[in-house]
C-alpha cells in the first residue's frame, strides 16, 4: 500500500505569541491545527487583527511559530536555518500581497521575470513563460510598457503573474483585492484561482469578502487567533 503524499501545508498546534511594550504577551494565534492537500484552494476570512497575516508569514516562513510546527510537504519549516527558509519562499512559494510592490523602472515583462531572474534561471525559458501568463491575463500587448501606466487591476495581474512565474507549489495571497473594487477585485481573483489550478498548485488566501471566499474550495474563519475549519 502506498503512502499519502503529505499536505502542501500543515499547521499542528500552532501558536504565535508577541510581546508588546506596556502591554505583554499577545497571542496572534492559538494552537491552529489544519491540513491543506496539494491542489486546494483555502479562502481565510476574519476581522482585521485575528492573525491572518501572521498565519501566511509563518506559511511563508517569514517567521516562526512561538509552540507547534508548521510543515510544507512534510518539512517542519522551523527545523530550517534561515538560508535553508529562504530558498523555499524562493523555489517553492508565490506570494501576491495587497500592494502590488511592482518596480516602476522596470517593464511589465521584467516585473514579472524579476523573481527568475533573481534565482539564475535561464532566460531562453524564463522569456516564453512570462509571455505565456502575461498572454493569459490579457497582458500580452503590454509586455514591454513602463508598469507604472497600468490601472491597479492591471498592477494586481503583474503582481499575480510574478508569483507564478517560477511554477510555485504553493501559493499565498495577502488580501490581493483589497486596493481593487469590487467588479475588478471579482476579476482578479477568478484570474488567480484559475491560475492556480491549471498549474497545479495549492493557494491558501486571505480576503475580509465572504463573496470573494465562496470561491475557493474550503473557507475558514480566523476569530482572535482561532481558527474554525468547519
Amino acid at each position: 500500500m502506498e503512502d499519502r503524499a503529505p499536505p502542501a501545508l500543515a499547521f499542528r498546534g500552532v501558536s504565535k505569541i508577541y510581546d508588546t511594550p506596556g502591554s505583554g504577551s499577545r497571542y496572534a494565534l492559538r494552537g491552529v491545527t489544519f491540513a491543506v492537500p496539494v491542489g486546494r484552494t483555502v479562502a481565510i476570512v476574519g476581522r482585521s487583527g485575528s492573525g491572518k497575516s501572521t498565519m501566511l508569514h509563518l506559511a511563508a516562513g517569514i517567521d516562526r511559530p512561538t509552540t507547534g510546527a508548521v510543515l510544507a510537504e512534510g518539512r517542519d519549516l522551523a527545523a530550517l536555518s534561515e538560508r535553508q527558509r529562504t530558498f523555499y519562499r524562493r523555489d517553492s512559494v508565490g506570494l501576491v500581497f495587497q500592494f502590488f510592490h511592482r518596480l516602476p523602472h522596470l517593464s511589465v515583462a521584467e516585473n514579472v521575470a524579476l523573481p527568475g531572474i533573481i534565482a539564475g534561471d535561464r532566460d531562453a525559458g524564463l522569456g516564453p513563460r512570462v509571455r505565456s501568463l502575461l498572454d493569459r491575463v490579457g497582458l500580452g500587448d503590454r509586455a514591454n510598457d513602463p508598469v507604472h501606466q497600468l490601472s491597479g487591476g492591471e498592477m494586481q495581474r503583474v503582481a499575480i503573474c510574478r508569483a507564478l512565474v517560477r511554477r510555485p507549489r504553493l501559493v499565498l495571497a495577502d488580501e490581493p483585492t483589497g486596493n481593487l473594487d469590487d467588479a475588478t477585485g471579482l476579476l482578479v481573483l477568478e484570474l488567480l484561482l484559475e491560475l492556480a489550478r491549471d498549474e497545479g498548485g495549492t493557494l491558501l488566501y486571505v480576503t475580509h469578502s465572504a463573496e470573494l471566499a465562496r470561491l475557493a474550495d474550503h473557507t475558514w474563519r480566523l476569530h482572535s487567533g482561532e481558527l474554525d475549519t468547519a
